[in-house]
């Protein structure tokens, strides 16, 4: 093969290869849940790429990613409350990158957003709000601390990002707050208790004195009843009788006796053994 032949054949290898070179680097394809930010040149383009497939320049554009999914990050907060308790908190951040921000925060900031941005602005606002709160308060009032950090950290950063929640997993407190805290509420328990306690014996005393009064009025309006009425005792008495018609026996001091009661007397004299005989008899005898 003659040198001109081999010349020809490497300059047409040539232009395949730079052709499917330049194929493949003028195309990109923006990933699904992700904005394409269009750097030629080091110039960054205002407008972002939407996901799907596109066309470049070759060689001197390039598209860099970011995700505008909701993300999840943890972290810690080192807070100190009212009364200078200090306080660990740990969390998770929702958040996300809104589309409109994508050209910004990649031109204006550097690394991730969330170390960049929004854990700064989380542990600010959750030291704000620990510090307008004893360390008892924001222990109990968890859900109010999420509430109000909240709403300061989504000023603090305003539209750049999004948060969507902060989760906050556990409150950490030295092991002397912890236990004078417990001693605390166990107090509080206590006197719960003794003023139940309390209340208690208070109503049943009320009860009973209510209770006598009724009785002490009851009594009297039967009293005043009656004096007004004296026909009412033997109303009383007829309407008690069980049928038994009492008798009177005995002297001056009579003793009241009902019939059942001399039937027994009867009884019991006619049941009597009769060992002893008449005196008249002895003494005919001995005659």
């Amino acid at each position: 093969m003659s040198p001109q032949a081999i010349a020809r054949l490497v300059g047409v290898a040539l232009l395949i290869f730079c052709a499917v070179i330049m194929a493949s680097s003028g195309t990109y394809v923006v990933k699904p849940g992700y904005r394409g930010v269009e750097v030629t040149m080091g110039r960054v383009s205002s407008a972002f790429k939407p996901e799907g497939f596109g066309v470049k320049t070759p060689l001197v554009t390039d598209i860099h990613q970011i995700s505008i999914r909701q993300q999840t990050a943890e972290d810690k907060a080192e807070c100190y409350s009212a009364d200078l308790q200090q306080i660990v908190v740990d969390l998770k951040v929702l958040f996300r990158v809104p589309e409109a921000s994508v050209v910004k925060l990649f031109q204006d900031y550097y690394g991730d957003p969330f170390q960049s941005l929004v854990a700064p602005r989380v542990q600010e606002a959750l030291k704000e709000v620990a510090a307008l709160q004893s360390a008892e308060q924001i222990v109990k009032n968890r859900e109010q601390i999420k509430t109000r950090s909240l709403e300061i950290a989504r000023r603090k950063l305003g539209t750049l990002l999004v948060i969507e929640d902060i989760v906050i997993q556990n409150i950490a407190l030295t092991k002397e707050l912890e236990h004078a805290i417990e001693a605390k509420m166990v107090q509080e328990q206590e006197a719960s208790k003794s003023k139940y306690l309390q209340q208690r014996v208070q109503i049943e005393a009320d009860t009973a004195v209510i209770r006598a009064k009724g009785e002490a009025e009851s009594i009297l309006i039967r009293g005043d009843a009656l004096k007004k009425n004296p026909a009412f005792v033997d109303l009383q008495i007829v309407d008690k009788w069980d049928g038994i018609a009492p008798v009177v026996i005995g002297g001056g001091d009579k003793v009241m006796l009902t019939l059942q009661d001399i039937e027994r007397l009867k009884n019991q004299k006619s049941n009597a053994p009769s060992n002893a005989q008449p005196a008249n008899a002895n003494s005919a005898t001995r005659r």
